[in-house]
């Protein structure tokens, strides 16, 4: 009954149609999750679909196509939750242990899907309704599940040589890692660790309200796309992920070289703290 009040509740908020920037292309990151969701890592939009019938015997024929349209939504925003649920926050955390732990998120995760926004609707010739639902990964799920760990005051790390080509102390303006071929599984909030298992970047690097509003990194696979974009803009350093670390296959490793050649420099940090990276995976 409290779900259903719920979605009673998100019928009567939810718009009736996508606005451009949630829609992805073929050459996105996208991952299946739940019964009928998908969560873009490249866009940042998770979405689910619904399939409402009409009823067996309607005033009309309007009646049918509203009544097909309510029970549609109600799915689909059902099976939104259940997508959300199963989305991977970092190497060995989904939203749903969270949910099961914490009161206060699972309310917080609760009250954000009702302002989840209606994507699709397809009519079908047997008078019932597909809805797609879809949010966004960023902003208020961000802010409710991301680590409030303040970013890291350590130093940069320059006992290690640059890598071949990267001058010592070289000014970057963002960092692409090229994990491709390693099984990368994508998260909200992964980690970079050089070869002795130090963090590089992760949840202690970054300013917060910058990955509540952008996201911790940027999911690509094409690695041409990934040096234009403006998430790291001109001068991006790129590197090759040596492997992945930990079973849930989220977090990355770098040579010690190329991460002395990240760290080399204090407004490297800075442009780490703002969230300047990309990850190419397959």
């Amino acid at each position: 009954m409290v779900f259903l009040a719920l979605i009673m509740g998100i019928l009567i908020l939810a718009p009736g149609s996508a606005p451009a920037q949630l829609v992805g292309t073929v050459k996105d990151v996208v991952d299946s999750v739940g019964s009928t969701g998908k969560v873009d890592w490249t866009t940042g939009v998770i979405t689910a679909v619904g399939i409402g019938a009409p009823p067996a015997q309607p005033a009309n024929a309007a009646q049918a196509r509203a009544m097909a349209e309510r029970a549609g939504q109600v799915v689909a925003y059902r099976n939104l939750l259940e997508a959300v649920k199963g989305v991977r926050v970092d190497s060995t955390t989904t939203v749903e242990n969270f949910i099961v732990t914490s009161d206060i998120i699972r309310t917080q995760v609760n009250g954000i899907i009702q302002g989840a926004t209606i994507m699709d609707k397809k009519y079908m010739s047997d008078g019932s309704v597909e809805i797609t639902v879809g949010m966004k990964l960023t902003g208020a799920l961000a802010e409710a599940l991301l680590p409030k760990t303040p970013p890291s005051s350590a130093a940069p790390i320059t006992s290690e040589q640059p890598a071949a080509g990267a001058a010592a102390g070289q000014l970057y303006t963002g960092l692409v890692v090229d994990a491709r071929g390693l099984g990368v599984r994508p998260a909200m909030a992964p980690k970079i660790l050089n070869e002795d298992g130090k963090e590089i970047y992760g949840s202690a690097y970054i300013n917060r309200d910058w990955a509540v509003r952008e996201g911790m990194v940027g999911y690509l696979k094409d690695p041409a796309a990934a040096q234009a974009n403006p998430r790291v803009t001109d001068k991006p350093l790129m590197v090759k992920a040596l492997k992945v670390s930990g079973e849930g296959r989220v977090d990355t490793v770098i040579s010690n070289a190329d991460a002395a050649a990240l760290q080399s420099a204090a407004q490297n940090l800075s442009m780490l703290e703002k969230c300047r990276v990309i990850i190419l995976v397959d």
